[in-house]
């Protein structure tokens, strides 16, 4: 009995010194390297991808830079690391990336059991079914004995498993490390159909030979909140990651963007618009920022709504409606706590 309690006792202090490496340290971290390190997808059109001169961008990849916006007053001060599925939390445990900002799914587990924050919901999205229009099936309800091809290492996995055991149905999944490998192979007729997030069925039918061919059945079989996450014990890194989405959110609400915003930091007389530029209210001080550390995140990253529509909206080549990810006050559930 004595020699189990030492045992706990020794796994219980390896873990408060787990947590305890990057306590309060991950700012100063990367203030002092100079730009910070972000991991991303290996590559999904929209979320993040590299354009024909090597350049990150995306969804994912402005939530980075924003941060970086934030923290130096300089967008571009971020090195991204692509991560597949499986790499991604371990990369972050270890501290090779400051920030995980890479379509992951905010669920309960990976909240409470890998030593990670979720710093919000960038993405509000559910996983759905690529079908060829050749098929001929008009519902996932008919794809009973079908093959699917799966990320592997993903919540998509186990949401599979689940639909098709409530429906009482059998399938067989076909599983490769990265996206890119599963279009790919749904394209060479692999598999009868790609699960996967609505958004990355989406990305993924563009890469397609034939996009045209394909199309994403109605069924969304699961909740996908999917958002930036960061190492547990850092709480001042953990809000600035936080708030850097949130004031991206705060600037659409408020009608802040990156054409107007110089404007209005000379004008305006709104309370909400003043505090979100620094101009009064708890300005930088709570999160250890320059005051108008929002102001320069929407100036050089565009509020939520610029980064959307150029990313994966209807200016991109997704053409993906608001749908949940528009503002609450516009019919549909995006939100951010009060800059005050």
């Amino acid at each position: 009995m004595k020699k189990m309690y030492v045992i706990a006792s020794a796994v219980a202090v390896c873990a408060l010194v787990s947590s305890a490496t990057f306590a309060g340290s991950n700012l100063d971290s990367v203030k002092k390297k100079g730009f910070v390190q972000c991991g991303v997808n290996t590559g999904v059109p929209g979320f993040a991808t590299t354009d024909d001169k090597g350049n990150w961008e995306g969804l994912d990849v402005d939530v980075c830079r924003a941060v970086a916006a934030a923290v130096f007053g300089d967008a571009s001060k971020v090195k991204y690391t692509p991560l597949t599925a499986k790499e991604r939390f371990t990369a972050l445990q270890s501290g090779e990336i400051d920030i995980l900002s890479r379509n992951t799914t905010w669920t309960l587990t990976r909240d409470s059991s890998l030593g990670l924050n979720f710093a919000g919901v960038n993405y509000y999205d559910g996983q759905g079914f690529l079908v060829k229009k050749s098929l001929g099936v008009k519902s996932a309800r008919e794809m009973d004995g079908a093959s699917f091809c799966i990320q592997a290492g993903t919540t998509t996995e186990l949401n599979l498993a689940d639909y098709f055991r409530a429906n009482k149905m059998s399938y067989t999944p076909i599983t490769f490390d990265k996206s890119s490998e599963t279009a790919q192979a749904f394209d060479a007729g692999r598999c009868d159909a790609l699960t996967s997030d609505q958004s990355q069925l989406y990305a993924l039918r563009i890469q397609l030979k034939d996009p045209s061919s394909a199309m994403v059945l109605p069924e969304v079989i699961s909740k996908e909140p999917l958002g930036p996450v960061v190492r547990q014990g850092d709480d001042d890194w953990f809000n600035i990651v936080r708030w850097s989405l949130f004031a991206m959110l705060n600037a659409e609400e408020y009608g802040v963007n990156s054409e107007n915003v110089d404007k209005l930091a000379a004008t305006s007389k709104d309370p909400n618009v003043r505090r979100l530029l620094g101009l009064e209210g708890i300005k930088g001080k709570g999160l250890g920022l320059r005051d108008n550390w929002a102001a320069i995140i929407v100036k050089q990253v565009g509020n939520y709504s610029e980064s959307f529509e150029r990313n994966v909206g209807m200016d991109s080549p997704l053409k993906i409606s608001r749908g949940l990810n528009a503002l609450w006050s516009k019919g549909g559930i995006q939100y951010a706590p009060p800059i005050r």
